[in-house]
């Protein structure tokens, strides 16, 4: 388990091994994610090839809404395995 300290202005360093798995570089955001009272770090760092195909094609067919959640509850469930991964 690794562990940090906030200083008088509420900042905390990540030890270098848990920035070393989570792929994070200077500069790099984090999102915090509450979890049934668990809190989480979650590395924001996206590639541009992550971002392809995001936008909109007008010869697309919409998603409905449930082919959203599925295919967010898939995307989701990658980047925890990336991260898991040390990727």
């Amino acid at each position: 388990m690794a562990s940090a300290t906030m200083t008088s202005k509420g900042q905390m360093t990540l030890p270098k091994d848990v920035r070393d798995e989570l792929g994070l570089k200077p500069g790099d955001k984090v999102d915090i994610v509450k979890q049934g009272g668990v809190y989480t770090l979650r590395p924001r760092n996206v590639r541009a090839t992550e971002l392809y195909g995001m936008l909109h094609r007008p010869d697309d067919k919409a998603m409905t809404p449930k082919e959203e959640d599925e295919a967010f509850a898939a995307a989701l469930a990658e980047d925890e395995e990336r991260i898991r991964a040390g990727r």
